[in-house]
């Protein structure tokens, strides 16, 4: 059975049982403001910006994710003439189990 909430009731979790971040200590605050803009950062772009991204990354041999990571973090696009960083993040990978 549906629990109905009451009238004036956002819908959102309850905040009286919020512990703090997952790691137990720190603040809360921070925390949150970091899950906020992580939203935010990968929030998903247009679909010609994601074509654009997706051609690029194939063309210099790295995955979607991976490309897109690097414009986050860096702040700049890769291209061929930056095979030295290309290969530190294909280095970087995980191997996967066969």
């Amino acid at each position: 059975m549906i629990r109905r909430l009451p009238r004036n009731h956002n819908g959102g979790p309850p905040l009286d049982d919020y512990e703090g971040p997952p790691w137990g200590k720190g603040d809360a605050f921070v925390y949150l403001c970091w899950e906020a803009a992580r939203k935010t950062a990968w929030k998903a772009p247009s679909q010609q910006v994601m074509l654009m991204r997706l051609e690029r990354a194939e063309r210099i041999g790295l995955t979607y994710e991976e490309y897109t990571l690097e414009i986050l973090e860096r702040g700049r696009h890769l291209s061929e003439a930056d095979g030295a960083r290309v290969v530190e993040i294909r280095a970087g990978r995980r191997r996967r189990r066969r």
